[in-house]
């Protein structure tokens, strides 16, 4: 024969085991499910700053794949979310201009690439370049290194400043922008804003 205490029913017993049973489960989800997507598929980001304007606005919300650039490298033209090579404890946004080995002259705010297979080159057509400056430079990418600018020209510091990110430092790419709502954010339009794990920054 059981033997409960005063004012406790076999079915309160049941229920408080239900309770303490879902709620294993829900840690177990937890601590093998959600914790190592976030830590090493998907995690959420904010916008800080102006420097992929138009393309990101400060305050927006994005998640950002850091799976795909295991398997694959950054084409041109995509949205890189990246530590800042000078400190890497900040995550930057920008849009890859030049990849590995390849240099990267601007005369005039106009972008043209060559590289040792294509050395006549061909010049970048950059739709979603609101804000230009008239800049003029040039560097050569090494191996593994990528050349990075904001949307926003006038206002991002990026490659043409502390140069080239190396690969080591890449994070993702974003894949959601919850407002306004899209997938694959950048994607469609040709990307220095500062971006932050779910902590804004001045």
């Amino acid at each position: 024969m059981n033997i409960l205490p005063p004012n406790i029913t076999p079915e309160r017993e049941e229920s408080k085991f239900t309770f303490w049973f879902e709620l294993g489960k829900l840690l177990l989800i937890a601590v093998f499910v959600v914790i190592p997507f976030r830590m090493f598929v998907a995690q959420p980001f904010i916008v800080d700053g102006a420097s992929m304007d138009p393309t990101f606005y400060t305050g927006q919300y994005l998640i950002v794949d850091e799976l795909s650039y295991k398997f694959t490298t950054p084409l041109r033209g995509s949205v890189m979310i990246f530590k800042y090579p000078k400190n890497p404890s900040k995550y930057f946004i920008k849009r890859v201009i030049g990849l590995p080995l390849e240099t990267v002259s601007i005369k005039n705010g106009e972008v043209t690439i060559t590289s040792p297979k294509d050395k006549e080159g061909f010049v970048l057509d950059e739709p979603y370049i609101q804000f230009e400056k008239s800049d003029n430079m040039s560097y050569t990418l090494g191996a593994g290194e990528y050349f990075v600018m904001g949307d926003n020209r006038l206002g991002s510091a990026d490659s043409r400043i502390w140069g080239p990110v190396p690969e080591a430092n890449i994070i993702g790419r974003p894949i959601v922008r919850f407002w306004p709502p899209t997938l694959w954010p950048g994607k469609e339009t040709f990307l220095n804003d500062e971006v932050t794990d779910n902590v804004k920054t001045n």
